[in-house]
C-alpha cells in the first residue's frame, strides 16, 4: 500500500504527517518553511510510495472561509498542475491548533518548548488533521 500525507498549511511553517505504509498508524513527518514545501514534497514523493495527500482547509468556526485559504488554494492548484497522478484533498482542520496544544499540555511539553517550537504545533496539526481523515474514511 501506499502511505497518505496530510498537511497543516501555515503562511510561514507547514506542519507535515504521514501514515504508515499499511495506513494504520499517522505520524508527525516535519515541520518545514512554507517556501520550501512544495521541493519538500517533491523529494519526498520520490523516495516514499504516497497515494494520496490531505491538506488542512482552514474554515473558521462560524463556517467562513479563513484569510489563510486563498493560499491553501494557489498551492492545491500548482500541486495538481504539477503533480496530477497523486490527488490531494481537503479537510476541515477547525480547532486542530487548539486541540495540538492541549496534547502538548497533556503530554507534558514543558510551557518553554511549547513557546519556542511553534513548529511542532503545526506538525502535531498535521497528524490530527490525518487521523480524522483516516477515522472519516473508516481506515
Amino acid at each position: 500500500m501506499s502511505r497518505i500525507l496530510a498537511i497543516d498549511y501555515g503562511k510561514k511553517r507547514t506542519g507535515i504527517a504521514v501514515t504508515d505504509p499499511l495506513r494504520i498508524i499517522a505520524n508527525g513527518l516535519a515541520t518545514v518553511s512554507t517556501s520550501e514545501l512544495f521541493e519538500f514534497l517533491s523529494q519526498y514523493i520520490t523516495k516514499e510510495s504516497v497515494g494520496q495527500i490531505v491538506i488542512g482547509k482552514p474554515i473558521q468556526p462560524n463556517g467562513q472561509p479563513s484569510e489563510n485559504l486563498a493560499r491553501v488554494e494557489q498551492f492545491v492548484n500548482r500541486w495538481r498542475k504539477i503533480h496530477p497522478e497523486l490527488p490531494i484533498d481537503y479537510y476541515d482542520e477547525r480547532f486542530t491548533s487548539v486541540i495540538a496544544h492541549q496534547a502538548m499540555i497533556t503530554g507534558g511539553v514543558k510551557k518553554k518548548t511549547r513557546r519556542e517550537d511553534k513548529g511542532l504545533v503545526d506538525e502535531i496539526s498535521a497528524t490530527i488533521i490525518l487521523q480524522d481523515y483516516m477515522k472519516s474514511k473508516g481506515l
